[in-house]
């Protein structure tokens, strides 16, 4: 069986979760949190980031979300979530290397900095400068995000695919932190209250990052 190294609060780690659900692959989760740098796991990913996944019996090691993923596209036919025309497919990457590093960057990294390694790691007080626009980040991506829904049943046209995923992973991660705003995106929340009553999605919404707690609507499908 598949062995994944994450944390609970780790978007990409999230993001191949999610991938795994919709393909039907069980793992088996590895808590690893990266900020403490193991040796152990530094010798199995030099970069010292989730995810990594393995399978140790055929000894394959898999690293960078967005590696897994495609491995698992190649791989797994159930369920493609990279697919449709050569266009369909390019948007689709487009889509997920937005949410990977652009809303990651400007919403998740500093959320995740304030409210979890200062409260875990070095023990500081949040800056609330720096919370503020991250909030304020969320709310213009969250602008684009009913844009794009605005013209297609899912994010990057008329089903499912890695863009949802990677979207639903990050704004859960923000979600849990306190980071959205939720008022005047109807578009958006209808989109996530069906990716959270998904199969995949439940398990994330069950979890919970010792000393932070999440908000009261965060696991509530019909919040």
């Amino acid at each position: 069986m598949w062995q994944l190294y994450q944390f609970p609060l780790c978007p990409f780690s999230r993001k191949v979760r999610l991938l795994l659900g919709e393909k039907g692959v069980g793992c088996e989760l590895v808590r690893e949190n990266p900020w403490e740098q193991r040796d152990e796991f530094l010798d199995m990913n030099p970069a010292g980031q989730v995810p990594v996944m393995t399978d140790p019996q055929r000894g394959i090691r898999l690293m960078d979300s967005m590696a897994i993923c495609e491995y698992l596209e190649e791989t797994v036919e159930k369920n493609a979530m990279i697919n449709g025309t050569a266009v369909n497919r390019a948007e689709i990457r487009r889509l997920v290397a937005w949410f990977d590093s652009q809303f990651f960057a400007d919403v998740v990294a500093p959320l995740l900095h304030e409210r979890m390694e200062k409260r875990l790691v070095t023990k500081e007080p949040p800056d609330s400068k720096r919370l503020r626009d991250a909030m304020k980040a969320a709310v213009r991506h969250l602008d684009y995000i009913d844009y794009l829904l605005d013209h297609h049943n899912w994010m990057a046209g008329a089903t499912m695919s890695l863009a949802d995923l990677a979207a639903a992973a990050q704004i859960s991660v923000a979600d849990y932190l306190g980071g959205i705003d939720w008022r005047n995106h109807e578009q958006t929340a209808k989109w996530y209250r069906g990716f959270k009553s998904r199969p995949s999605f439940r398990p994330l919404l069950s979890e919970r990052m010792e000393g932070i707690m999440a908000p009261k609507h965060y696991d509530d499908v019909d919040f």
